[in-house]
Order: structure tokens, then C-alpha cells, then sequence
């Protein structure tokens, strides 16, 4: 679990894609609170931020590989609701092998 997290490349399940966006929405919250209580410029949480934003947008794209699309697929509204709820795509597709291991063989006549 949390093989390359701020790679494009691969697949993940549902499980570790709520745990990506559940720990995101911690470290924006610790973030937050850093530059209000610190009291440093606007400008500065913006770069700090960044690689919270990256690690979703990273995660979001594997999750799209898992369920067989494109992660462009994740600017869609709501799909990442629906990437939270389907089941990924059975065996291997042009992602990757699927990371239940279910369906990761081929058939050899």
C-alpha cells in the first residue's frame, strides 16, 4: 500500500484511495492551521499545499487505472464519489495488474 504515492504509473483500491483523500484532507487541516497560527504570508500556504494537491491528483489517476480509464477521468464532477464506491476492473488491463490479484493470469493454449 502507498507504493509510489506521487506517481502517475499503476493502480490502487478503493481502501487506498479514501485513506489518500482522508490523510489529504488531515494535512490541509494541519496546514491550515500552521499559517493561521504562525500568522506567515497568504501566498505561503499555496506552496505548501502543493504537495497535497499533487499526492491526490496522483492517487486519483491510479484509481482511474483501476477501474480501466484514462486518469483525465478524475476531473470529472462526482467521479471521484463513484471511484470510492465501484469495484475495480477484473485481471490485468493496460495499467496494470489488479491490486485485489484477482483475475492477474492469462490463459496459455
Amino acid at each position: 500500500m502507498f507504493n509510489n504515492p506521487f506517481s502517475f504509473q499503476g493502480r490502487i483500491r478503493r481502501f487506498e484511495y479514501g485513506l489518500s483523500i482522508i490523510i489529504m484532507f488531515a494535512f490541509i487541516l494541519v496546514v491550515g492551521f500552521f499559517v493561521g497560527f504562525t500568522g506567515v504570508g497568504d501566498g505561503f500556504i499555496y506552496v505548501l499545499l502543493m504537495p497535497a494537491y499533487w499526492f491526490r491528483l496522483a492517487q486519483g489517476a491510479k484509481r482511474c487505472h483501476d477501474r480501466g480509464n484514462s486518469g483525465w477521468f478524475q476531473i470529472i464532477p462526482f467521479y471521484g464519489l463513484w471511484m470510492l464506491l465501484a469495484d475495480s476492473e477484473n485481471g490485468v488491463n493496460e495499467y496494470g495488474p489488479n491490486p485485489k490479484g484477482i483475475g492477474n493470469y492469462r490463459k496459455s493454449n
